[in-house]
């Protein structure tokens, strides 16, 4: 007798678990529920369609409902919102959105992909300014409307972190002044302050103001938002990008754990304490493959890996999830900037003993042409040579640097076995020893032997 499998959410996580699923069982009944009308789109492009680097609108979207439905056979109900979840009798309540007619559906199993929602700061006055968040579809489409139709001249960004640095290049790409608002003292807040200090610099001569250390404290009119330090910013509209909060409700409501970051609390095999029940994606508390403390990382890659463990799972063929690095990158200008594992403040707050080591080179050889300087920071456990993590920036190769870095770490090289890895070597693509090799050597130094 074949299993009815439902999957709430079409975003990247649920989409691509169903899909997952389809492959490794084709007799499986599966339901794919979203509440919106936009299934399985590239949210990390939006960016870059609202700078119009992206032309074409479609482009962002890998399936309609209508080919995911006739290529997998999946039962695809866009407009359809999960509201309750009765664990006892292994059934969910559902309101078909259009109508407002609710109905009951039961499971035998069940996958939670309800993704996570932007960060409002409480703040009376948004009503008074153009305001925007960047996270459905529906978010992108309201922003390019206002920058097609309104033209505006001036945009203050509420967040510095990776969204916040990409929308500031392309929002001054289309000539408009764009501030950017960082509680931190530096953007990109993850990432260690040295690395960081050269996205600011770069950031500042592209034309791009800096309000750090900073928030926002109220909207004083149509075209004026006041800082916590009391300065003001005339802008036309708000882009809030200051954070995100898991969508648990339907989870907590169904007595499910939840973890201190709010993400839903999940074994090995992406399993809930039900262990009907499994979730995937934005909305998961996880793992850090460090040191195995909760994460909770609202990245693709974590995303669709975590939907193959569950599919595998479910299909009884089980494969761990080992955890998470936070393997993170972002393009902003001319350069381009990237971490993976640990940083700074990560190992400190955690009582890590650490050191770092640098590095500064060329992304080829210098003398071939347009070489770029590349900067790359590494965290190591002095005694053991424990690799754990670091930041990479430069013109050219930042995601060739930091991809090696993430699979030695993944692979247990300790600092020094970087020297080891043999890098392929031409004047046009790296140097004889690479930047990593080079980090090997330098941390060998620094070593408690």
């Amino acid at each position: 007798m074949s299993r009815k499998i439902i999957v709430i959410g079409a975003v990247g996580g649920g989409a691509t678990t169903a899909s997952q699923l389809r492959k490794l069982d084709d007799k499986a009944e599966i339901i794919l529920l979203e509440r919106t009308s936009y299934l399985s789109y590239g949210a990390c492009g939006m960016p870059y369609y609202l700078g119009e680097v992206i032309k074409d609108r479609e482009d962002l979207f890998a399936y309609t409902p209508e080919r995911l439905q006739a290529k997998k056979n999946i039962d695809v109900r866009m407009m359809h919102e999960a509201i309750k979840i009765d664990r006892k009798k292994k059934s969910i309540h559902i309101r078909e959105c259009a109508s407002n007619r609710e109905y009951i559906e039961r499971y035998d199993v069940l996958v939670i992909a309800t993704g996570a929602s932007p960060f409002i700061p409480d703040i009376e006055g948004f009503n008074h300014i153009p305001s925007f968040t960047l996270r459905t579809v529906g978010d992108m489409d309201r922003l390019k409307n206002y920058l097609r139709t309104e033209k505006p001249s001036t945009a203050a960004i509420i967040g510095g972190g990776f969204i916040g640095v990409e929308m500031a290049e392309n929002l001054t790409h289309l000539g408009i002044k764009t501030n950017i608002v960082e509680r931190s003292n530096h953007v990109l807040s993850v990432i260690d302050e040295e690395t960081a200090l050269i996205i600011q610099h770069h950031l500042l001569d592209k034309g791009v103001s800096l309000y750090l250390g900073n928030g926002l404290h109220q909207i004083t009119s149509a075209s004026k938002i006041q800082l916590d330090n009391g300065e003001t910013i005339e802008t036309d509209f708000i882009l809030l990008s200051a954070g995100i909060k898991p969508n648990n409700k339907l989870a907590r409501e169904a007595g499910l754990t939840v973890g201190e970051s709010g993400g839903i609390s999940v074994n090995e095999f992406m399993q809930t304490g039900d262990p009907s029940i499994y979730a995937v994606g934005d909305v998961v508390e996880s793992i850090d493959l460090i040191d195995g403390s909760p994460k909770q990382v609202p990245l693709a890659w974590p995303a669709h890996r975590q939907s193959y463990i569950i599919a595998k799972h479910i299909t009884c063929d089980p494969v761990p999830f080992k955890g998470m690095l936070g393997s993170a990158i972002a393009k902003v200008f001319d350069l381009t900037i990237a971490s993976t594992g640990l940083g700074e403040k990560d190992l400190t707050a955690r009582g890590k003993k650490y050191k770092t080591v640098t590095h500064k080179g060329k992304s080829h050889a210098g003398y071939y042409p347009d070489s770029k300087e590349v900067y790359v920071r590494v965290h190591f456990c002095p005694d053991t040579g424990k690799i754990f993590g670091g930041n990479v920036v430069g013109g050219e190769g930042v995601d060739k640097q930091i991809d090696v870095l993430s699979t030695a770490i993944f692979g247990g090289l300790t600092v020094k076995q970087l020297q080891e890895i043999e890098t392929c070597y031409a004047p046009p693509y790296s140097s004889p020893k690479g930047l990593l090799n080079m980090i090997g050597y330098k941390a060998e130094k620094m070593m408690n032997l």
